[in-house]
């Protein structure tokens, strides 16, 4: 399987990547790459990158950013931040994407827990990972046949719990194996217009 993988150096990313690349040729993809640089907050750059890779078998993303902060220090160019970036830049990279993916092939999203279970300052990641949940929803009523599209959504990880613990108090870290096997079934399942929670161990 051909697949690429849009943000894959990151805390979550670095663990997908090492379970695919093992069995299968994974095209690494981000805003550092040399090879396959990409911005999803610009639609010409998700453009580029297909261009480069031709067609796959599926795409992941774990890329996309939001503003943290209160409610009331939130400017509108601060929602805008995440609107762009993890809202649109999501919906546009299905957008090229499904040009490029058979309809047996798969494209998986990622939000996470923040979408249906906010923290205090989260408003601007909420409410961007909110709307690509129902996104997912409303395409596959488009695209019923495929290619299929699903969006992992992971609780507080183990990895970064030191980091962000005092955000989530009472939350209990979820395994990076229990998040990664989320994304092989987004990928090698059926699901389609699914919403893959990982929020508990």
């Amino acid at each position: 399987m051909k697949l690429v993988l849009i943000g894959g150096s990151g805390t979550i990313g670095s663990h997908v990547y090492n379970a695919f690349a093992e069995d299968h040729e994974v095209i690494l993809a981000s805003r550092r790459s040399v090879d396959f640089p990409v911005n999803i907050a610009d639609k010409e750059s998700i453009e580029a990158l297909f261009r480069k890779t031709g067609k796959v078998d599926a795409v992941i993303c774990i890329a996309g950013e939001a503003k943290w902060a209160p409610f009331d220090e939130l400017s509108e160019s601060d929602f805008y931040t995440g609107i762009k970036s993890k809202m649109m830049g999501q919906v546009n990279l299905v957008k090229i994407a499904k040009e490029y993916v058979p309809p047996s092939g798969s494209i998986t999203l990622t939000t996470g827990i923040l979408g249906e279970r906010p923290v205090p300052m989260t408003t601007s990641a909420a409410l961007v990972n909110g709307a690509i949940h129902s996104f997912v929803l409303a395409f596959k009523q488009d695209y019923p046949k495929g290619p299929r599209l699903n969006v992992v959504a992971p609780g507080l990880v183990e990895d970064a719990y030191e980091k962000y613990k005092d955000y989530f108090p009472g939350h209990i870290p979820v395994p990076m194996e229990k998040v990664v096997e989320g994304y092989k079934k987004s990928v090698s399942g059926t699901d389609h217009g699914t919403l893959i929670r990982i929020y508990e161990p």
